[in-house]
């Protein structure tokens, strides 16, 4: 049975120190693709950006630095509230969002108790394909 786990949230686009704007943000999390999070960004264009990543990348980043290369997640306190912090590069630029720490971490939880770490492969139904393939 296929789950969706959702999550509104208003994120903040970290123009310089001074500097923030607002971007609404939407996270996903799906357990036909169990591996990953999903991050849609509604920003002022025609169209949404979307972004996939490791979960585990999003959990690790809550706790502590992680990521290199396109995707990088860290925890750190902003104005006396703790807030994780999501570094994105792409070819088409770069961003640094603010997430507020408390939303994104219970939404974790709600994909963490749907599908525990350590049991993504089984929702990927391998091994009942693999039986099916041998049996012919």
């Amino acid at each position: 049975m296929r789950t969706v786990v959702e999550r509104e949230l208003e994120l903040k686009l970290v123009l310089s120190p001074e500097r923030r704007i607002p971007v609404p943000a939407q996270l996903g999390y799906v357990t036909d693709d169990p591996y990953a999070v999903h991050v849609t960004f509604h920003i002022d264009s025609a169209h949404p950006v979307h972004w996939t990543f490791a979960r585990d990348l999003l959990v690790e980043g809550v706790f502590r630095p992680c990521g290199r290369g396109d995707v990088r997640v860290w925890p750190t306190k902003a104005e006396g509230r703790s807030i994780v912090l999501l570094s994105l590069s792409s070819p088409d630029g770069d961003a640094l969002l603010e997430a507020p720490a408390a939303p994104v971490s219970a939404w974790l939880e709600r994909t963490l108790r749907v599908v525990p770490p350590g049991t993504e492969g089984e929702q990927l139904g391998l091994d009942d394909e693999l039986a099916e393939l041998l049996a012919r």
